[in-house]
C-alpha cells in the first residue's frame, strides 16, 4: 500500500507542478502583451528579462537543446517609465488565498533592493487566479511581517495595492505620484 501511494502522490506533485509552470507562463504572457500596449502608447518601456542559461548540446532538429542555468534568477521585468525612471519588478501567480514572501528568491529580492536604493520603481505583481492583480511595493513585500504580522499576504492585506487589470497594471496606486511626474516631463 505504501509503494502504491507514493507513486500517486508523486503523480499528483508532477501535475501540480505543471500547472503551476503553466499558470506562471500564461501570466508572463498577459504581462508581455500589457508591455507591448505600454510600449506603443509610449508611456513605458518595459521587457521581460531573460534568464540566463548556457547551452550544454547543439540543437536537435526540432531546434531543443541541454542547456543548464549559469546564474541566480533576476527579477522578471526591467525597464524604462516615460520620464527617465527605471521600473523593476517581479511577477507571481497563485491559485491560493495567500501568498508567500517567500516567494521571491533572495536573490531577487537582492537585486530589488538595489535598483530600489538607486531610485527605480520596484514592486512585486501578484495575480490571484488570475481575477485580481496587486502592484505591491517592494518595501511592503520585503517588511510583510510588520506590514500584515505574517510572511505571507492574502487579497485582504494587498487590497490597497490593487490594480485595475493585468493590460493595466500601470495605472494603479503605486503609480499615482510616478504618472503625474511623468506628465510634467514628457
Amino acid at each position: 500500500m505504501g509503494k502504491g501511494l507514493n507513486r500517486v502522490n508523486f503523480f499528483r506533485q508532477r501535475a501540480a507542478g505543471a500547472k503551476a509552470r503553466n499558470n506562471g507562463n500564461h501570466f508572463e504572457e498577459l504581462l508581455d502583451r500589457a508591455c507591448i500596449r505600454y510600449k506603443a502608447l509610449k508611456l513605458a518601456y518595459i521587457e521581460k528579462t531573460p534568464e540566463p542559461m548556457k547551452p550544454l548540446s547543439s540543437p536537435n532538429e526540432h531546434g531543443q537543446f541541454l542547456a543548464c542555468f549559469t546564474k541566480h534568477a533576476q527579477p522578471d521585468y526591467k525597464g524604462t517609465l516615460k520620464g527617465g525612471r527605471a521600473i523593476v519588478f517581479e511577477a507571481k501567480h497563485t491559485d491560493a488565498n495567500r501568498i508567500d514572501q517567500l516567494r521571491v528568491t533572495e536573490d531577487q529580492a537582492a537585486a530589488l533592493t538595489r535598483h530600489e536604493s538607486m531610485g527605480a520603481l520596484c514592486f512585486v505583481l501578484v495575480s490571484f487566479r488570475f481575477e485580481n492583480f496587486y502592484a505591491v511595493p517592494w518595501s511592503v513585500w520585503r517588511d510583510m511581517k510588520g506590514q500584515f504580522g505574517k510572511v505571507s499576504a492574502n487579497e485582504d492585506d494587498l487590497l490597497p495595492y490593487m490594480v485595475p487589470g493585468i493590460m493595466t497594471f500601470l495605472d494603479g496606486p503605486l503609480m499615482r505620484g510616478v504618472a503625474t511626474e511623468a506628465h510634467k516631463n514628457g
